[in-house]
């Protein structure tokens, strides 16, 4: 029998209106309170997943 190993997948994505170079403020906000709820709420296994703006 296969086991399969469930993930709590956090997105977070880039604001048009954040112009700053690197990792914005926007992303690493929106990490922090993400995988906060996540650990709070007994979520496990987490990956991010970030979309930075780039195509």
């Amino acid at each position: 029998m296969s086991r399969t190993s469930k993930i709590t997948a956090l997105y977070e994505r880039l604001s048009r209106d954040d112009d700053l170079n690197g990792e914005s403020n926007s992303i690493t906000n929106q990490k922090k309170y993400l995988e906060d709820y996540a650990r709070r709420n007994g979520f496990t296994n987490i990956r991010l997943f970030t979309d930075d703006g780039f195509s």
